[in-house]
């Protein structure tokens, strides 16, 4: 059943798709329409122009004075001294132990595992 409800759906797609290019192919054959004509944009009327502002008056500035004041010195408070750090007193460490050096193995004398080595060589005897 599942089938036939794949076969269905890949039928309706295949059907959709041949009558979307059926219309694809009608739109292109088809001439394209004349493009409307615009309508003439009117003339605009001049504006008219205003008589421009009178000029504003320019104020007087009052005369800065010459001769400035001095400002006092202004005095900060002396900075609060710092206490003196103690002395820190000087550690010593164990010295560190050294790893035990790995014994050697001879190459030669590896012993053989027996299920691990092939089998011995077979030999016929007539």
């Amino acid at each position: 059943m599942a089938a036939c409800k794949g076969f269905i759906s890949a039928f309706v797609f295949v059907l959709s798709c041949i009558d979307i290019s059926m219309a694809t192919r009608h739109l292109l054959q088809t001439t394209s329409p004349a493009a409307p004509t615009l309508p003439a944009i009117p003339a605009l009327p001049k504006p008219v122009l205003q008589a421009p502002l009178p000029s504003l008056p320019q104020p007087s500035l009052p005369t800065l004075p010459t001769g400035l004041p001095s400002l006092p010195k202004p005095t900060l408070p002396p900075l609060p001294s710092f206490p003196t750090m103690p002395t820190i007193p000087k550690v010593t460490l164990p010295p560190i132990p050294t790893l035990p050096s790995i014994p050697t193995v001879p190459a030669g004398t590896i012993p053989t595992i027996p299920f691990l080595s092939p089998p011995p060589a077979a030999t016929s005897s007539p």
